[in-house]
């Protein structure tokens, strides 16, 4: 597993995956829709799968010593290294943002605050992008475009959803300022990331399982 998760970041890496690793800082934009952010994450998924089939990467990487069902694992792993790395990257320019700014800059009128919660919402983006596209396009290793253009209709919908509550008088305590409702904001914290954790889970072992079948 080490060998092909190497592989992955020495052979299938895409620039991108570091370029949109920045767009954390888009939390300093005044009243944007700070959601999409984990959009681009899952653009930089698409980015890697597209160039590792033009490249061929499948028939190589079959051809080696390695189990077939480790390959979708071990480019999870590496998505999901890059997820973690923009979650935390969003919550460290989330804690500037709250130290820094005062709290009429802090308020988004166009979505989510970039608060506490709004993390636990990015993990909830991350994760339902992992559960739509790994499992279709390991189905047929083939097809990156239409896994893709699928999982970010899921993604989309669910951020409308998010931008949607944002506006409903019940919302108002998760698009507060931080340290204000501090618990229910840690309660969605925490819950957003039991999601994208059992959720990747899933995403693995159905992809896993998905591979194994597929023809190459």
């Amino acid at each position: 597993m080490k060998a092909l998760i190497k592989k992955e970041f020495s052979l299938c890496l895409h620039p991108t995956a570091f370029v949109f690793l920045t767009f954390a800082a888009l939390t300093f934009v005044p009243n944007y829709p700070y959601e999409v952010i984990f959009f681009f994450s899952g653009l930089s998924v698409f980015f890697i799968s597209l160039s590792a089939r033009e490249n061929g990467d499948f028939a190589f990487t079959c051809s080696l010593p390695v189990k077939k069902r480790d390959v979708p694992l071990a480019r999870i792993i590496v998505a999901a290294t890059f997820q973690c790395a923009l979650l935390l990257l969003t919550a460290v320019c989330i804690a500037i943002k709250q130290t820094l700014l005062p709290d009429e800059m802090r308020i988004n009128l166009a979505g989510n605050s970039a608060n506490l919660a709004f993390c636990g919402f990015g993990a909830l983006v991350l994760g339902a992008f992992n559960l739509t596209f790994f499992p279709l396009h390991y189905r047929d290793p083939h097809k990156v475009g239409v896994p893709f253009v699928i999982s970010s209709a899921v993604q989309f919908a669910l951020i409308g959803c998010l931008v949607a509550l944002r506006h409903l008088p019940f919302y108002a305590p998760l698009v507060s300022p931080d340290p204000a409702n501090l618990g229910v904001k840690l309660a969605v914290l925490l819950g957003g990331l039991l999601f994208y954790a059992g959720m990747t889970a899933c995403a693995a072992m159905l992809s896993m399982r998905k591979f194994e079948k597929a023809e190459l």
